[in-house]
């Protein structure tokens, strides 16, 4: 059986914040964490790695906590 293979562009961050943060400035519009690193990348490419049924969690500041919170995205396809 052959993998499945995708091309995508993205922009690695040294924190989820500044990942959060360069989305104001770029045309990028999805934070994401995979694989321990800080991605962005746009929405197009992120549906491409769900697609593929790739392990990430997307990443969103919540104004009324003040946090950063994570949304799992099932790496598993059924």
């Amino acid at each position: 059986m052959e993998g499945r293979q995708i091309v995508i562009e993205f922009m690695e961050h040294g924190s989820a914040a500044e990942a959060i943060q360069y989305l104001e400035v770029s045309n990028h519009d999805r934070a994401i964490l995979m694989g321990g690193k800080h991605l962005t990348l746009t929405k197009a490419d992120a549906d491409k790695l769900e697609f593929v049924g790739a392990a990430f969690a997307y990443l969103f500041y919540d104004e009324k906590t003040g946090r950063i919170m994570t949304v799992p995205v099932d790496g598993r396809k059924p």
